[in-house]
C-alpha cells in the first residue's frame, strides 16, 4: 500500500519506519526538517505540504498532538485532497467528541475512518510493539487492521467511533493510579525497613502484582529495566500522562462518571508536571 503519514514526531517517526520495513511505501510529512530528514533516512518520501502527501495514496495515518490540530489538518489536507477510496487512521491521543466529530466529517465525505490511538511508548514505537485500540465500523477496522499490524502486537477493535479514544483515556487513567499507589507501596516499605528488592519479589508475585510494579518498576534497581534505571529518561513523559488525565476527567465529567481516584492521580501530576513534565511519570516516586 501505499501510505501517507502525518506527525513525525517521537512516536510518528518510528511508526512511519515500520510501515517501509512491511514493505509500504510511505509519503511523510511534518513541520520538523529534521524529522523529514530522519523519515527519509527510514525510507519514506517526505513531503512539505500535507496536502501533497496524501495525493494518489491508499491510506492516511495521522500521530497529532491534540485534537485541535487534527480537526484542522483533516480538514484543510486530508479530507478531498486523498483518494476517495483512501482509509484514514488517526493514531493521535485526543478528546472524544472531537474524534467522533472528524471521524463524521470523513465518513460525510464518502471515506472510511477510525480513532486508532497507541499504548506502548516510544521504545514499542520504534521496536512495532504498540497495542491500537481502535473504534470505528467493522468495514473501516477491517481495511486499517493491515496497516495497524505494521506498526504493533496488538489491534484491538473497541467499538464505534470514539471507543479507541474511550480505551485509550481510561487505560491510562488506571495506568496512573495504578502507578501511584505502586510508588506509595515501595517506598512506604523501604521505610519501614524492608529491602525494596525483597519486597518487590514478595509483591510481584502476590495480590500486588500489576503491570506498574512488574513490567515498569519505578524504583532504580528494583525489578526489570525501565525508565527509573535511566535518570527517569525516555519512556511515557509525565506531560503526556498529564494531558490523557485530563482528557479523562474531560470525558468523565461529560458522562457524570464518578472517578475520585482519577481525578486525584490528575491533581498529583499537575503538581509533578510543573518542573518535571519531560520525566517519564513513573518518576513521581521522587514525590514520596
Amino acid at each position: 500500500m501505499k501510505i501517507a503519514f502525518i506527525g513525525l514526531g517521537n512516536m510518528g517517526g518510528g511508526m512511519a519506519a515500520n510501515l517501509v520495513n512491511a514493505g509500504h511505501a510511505v509519503n511523510a510529512f511534518d513541520l520538523s526538517e529534521e524529522a523529514l530528514a530522519t523519515a527519509k533516512s527510514n525510507g519514506c518520501a517526505t513531503f512539505t505540504d500535507a496536502s501533497e502527501a496524501v495525493q494518489g495514496v491508499d491510506g492516511v495515518v495521522t500521530m497529532l498532538p491534540n485534537g485541535g490540530i487534527v480537526k484542522s489538518v483533516y480538514e484543510a489536507s486530508v479530507i478531498g485532497k486523498a483518494p476517495a477510496g483512501a482509509v484514514l487512521l488517526d493514531c493521535s491521543t485526543i478528546d472524544v467528541a472531537t474524534a467522533k466529530e472528524v471521524i463524521a466529517t470523513a465518513e460525510a465525505a464518502g471515506y472510511d475512518m477510525v480513532d486508532a490511538p497507541v499504548s506502548g511508548g516510544i521504545a514499542a514505537a520504534n521496536g512495532g510493539t504498540l497495542t491500537f485500540m481502535v473504534g470505528g465500523t467493522e468495514k473501516a477496522f477491517k481495511r486499517a487492521e493491515d496497516v495497524l499490524k505494521a506498526m504493533g502486537k496488538a489491534v484491538i477493535h473497541a467499538g464505534d467511533a470514539g471507543a479507541g479514544q474511550t480505551a485509550k483515556i481510561c487505560n491510562n487513567m488506571l495506568l496512573a493510579i495504578s502507578m501511584i499507589g505502586t510508588a506509595e507501596a515501595m517506598k512506604m516499605a523501604e521505610k519501614l525497613g524492608l529491602d525494596p528488592q525483597k519486597f518487590y519479589e514478595i509483591s510481584s508475585q502476590s495480590s500486588g502484582y500489576c503491570w506498574s510494579l512488574n513490567a515498569y518498576t519505578p524504583m532504580p534497581g528494583i525489578g526489570v529495566e525501565s525508565p527509573a534505571d535511566k535518570g527517569y529518561q525516555g519512556g511515557f513523559a509525565t506531560g503526556l500522562m498529564l494531558k490523557d488525565l485530563r482528557l479523562a476527567m474531560e470525558a468523565a465529567e461529560t458522562a457524570d462518571a464518578s472517578t475520585p481516584l482519577g481525578r486525584h492521580a490528575k491533581e498529583l501530576y499537575e503538581r509533578f508536571a510543573e518542573e518535571n513534565a519531560g520525566l517519564d511519570f513513573s518518576a513521581i516516586i521522587k514525590t514520596l
